[in-house]
């Protein structure tokens, strides 16, 4: 039977993913349920003053415990990473981030009966021999990265959790995301929110990645509806569990520049290839998400246009006024 989810931790509640997440499960169960954490604070964020909040570092197993305990926690939202472009500047980092904090969380939910824990992963557990096109659910992970090394690491970790010790545990592969709010933190993929800042502030942009390249991309309310869809849903409907494969948009750096020249005909666009665009080239272009759909309902709203519409909109709001 699926327990119901009452008090939430949300690790990396500061990051791009988690800020807009801590708000929807805010909403959803009562501010006063919903504890944000993350490893510095920012008495400017309404994550921070808009209800529970602490610090934790969640490679700290103790503090971990403690927080888990003390806020009599349900159900984790495990958000708290390092990304793809960061990870390789530090591997190690990388790997005790994603890595032990990881293996804390769920250790921590197995000793104290947790009802859910949700461990996202992410496009960059495929590699160069995955398929690019349309990426099949079950296929060779091989990824170059040590962000997508933890990646599938962290998948495997969690069904194993599943398996030996029937934890709910769910994740979903995230691809490339685009927000409004909160800037990312380091990501190969990051150019795709820049793209909409610049277009906004200055009128052009130097784009990391070349004009061709295409990747699966997904905007924020579909991110946080896949998320909460997947969190909700009858656990015994599940065939897989921590490594959904989730699809809305697949376009090129160039298809977004043109969705932005439809409102602001005079944004230009460079392209300079930097060490990211070695990383994108080992991602799929598009996902076969049909497990998703047929296993919890998996279904996107936004396509590229109806979110340049709306990035637009937000970010003329937010940094003009």
């Amino acid at each position: 039977m699926t327990r119901k989810i009452t008090r939430v931790l949300v690790t990396g509640a500061l990051g791009q993913i988690g800020s807009e997440l801590t708000d929807e499960l805010r909403e959803r169960y009562g501010r006063d349920n919903v504890v944000a954490s993350d490893i510095r604070s920012d008495e400017s964020s309404p994550v921070v003053t808009g209800g529970p909040w602490v610090v934790l570092d969640v490679t700290d197993p103790e503090t971990v415990e403690k927080t888990i305990v003390d806020n009599r926690i349900d159900s984790i939202f495990h958000m708290a990473a390092i990304l793809s472009a960061t990870g390789e500047k530090n591997p190690q980092l990388c790997w005790k981030v994603n890595m032990d904090g990881t293996l804390n969380i769920l250790e921590t939910a197995r000793r104290n009966n947790l009802a859910r824990v949700v461990i996202p992963s992410s496009i960059a557990a495929f590699g160069p021999e995955t398929p690019r096109y349309n990426t099949p659910q079950e296929t060779i992970l091989r990824p170059k990265t040590i962000y997508g090394v933890t990646k599938v690491s962290g998948e495997l970790l969690c069904d194993y959790y599943v398996r030996k010790y029937d934890l709910d545990v769910r994740g979903l592969r995230y691809p490339g995301i685009i927000s409004s709010e909160t800037l990312p933190g380091g990501g190969t993929t990051d150019y795709a929110v820049e793209i909409y800042y610049k277009a906004i502030e200055e009128g052009r942009y130097t784009c990391f990645v070349k004009k061709d390249t295409m990747l699966p991309m997904m905007y924020m309310p579909d991110c946080i509806k896949a998320t909460m869809n997947l969190a909700e849903a009858d656990f015994d409907d599940l065939v897989h569990y921590s490594d959904f494969n989730v699809g809305a948009l697949s376009v090129t750096a160039g298809d977004i520049a043109e969705s932005i020249r439809k409102h602001i005909p005079d944004f230009e666009v460079d392209y300079e290839p930097d060490y990211r665009q070695a990383i994108a080239d080992t991602w799929p272009t598009g996902v076969d998400d049909s497990a998703a759909r047929e296993e919890w309902g998996w279904q996107s709203d936004w396509d590229l246009e109806s979110m340049t519409e709306d990035m637009l909109r937000k970010l003329r709001m937010k940094l003009l006024f």
